[in-house]
């Protein structure tokens, strides 16, 4: 995430927590933070841009994350005025996920984006439920444009999973 040159460390440590409280729609348990949404925060102490980068392109949540992001902002006091963007450059890749998102989604049941071996070729997804590589791709289409379903053959339940984007595929 970048940050423009207008804000204190304590109004950056602000703007943070607010937008940690932003969660994606659809997975309540992640905030656009943790997604790696947020690229850039820029302006003033007045009036506030935040550029997001989109999961996919013409995903339905855009206008609900946006609409979300601009309350979420209007709680605090200093800002008179925010807009948000969505940028397609950089794009959003799944390596952009924290540390802490990709614990959040396996706790809600869906397999983080699993890294993508560029020597192999392929990419291995690990049950949410019991850690097991032993699954299989059911479905590459999932319930939205960023999931696949797949079935783990050690506890026999079907979980989502994010699709892995990256900039070397």
């Amino acid at each position: 995430m970048n940050w423009g040159n207008g804000f204190t460390k304590g109004e950056q440590n602000q703007l943070l927590d607010v937008l940690h409280k932003v969660k994606d729609p659809e997975i309540d348990s992640v905030s656009i933070i943790e997604l790696g949404m947020v690229e850039k925060i820029d302006g003033d102490k007045q009036v506030i841009h935040i550029y997001l980068l989109p999961t996919f392109m013409g995903c339905p949540a855009l206008d609900i994350i946006k609409s979300t992001v601009l309350k979420a902002l209007a709680s605090i006091e200093w800002i008179q005025h925010a807009n948000v963007y969505y940028l397609n450059d950089p794009p959003w890749t799944s390596d952009r996920v924290t540390p802490e998102g990709r614990e959040r989604l396996k706790e809600f049941g869906i397999a983080p984006p699993p890294k993508i071996d560029v020597m192999k070729g392929g990419w291995e997804v690990s049950c949410p439920y019991c850690d097991s590589l032993y699954t299989t791709m059911e479905n590459l289409f999932g319930p939205t444009a960023c999931r696949s379903i797949l079935y783990c053959k050690s506890c026999k339940n079907p979980f989502e999973a994010m699709k892995p984007l990256s900039t070397l595929m």
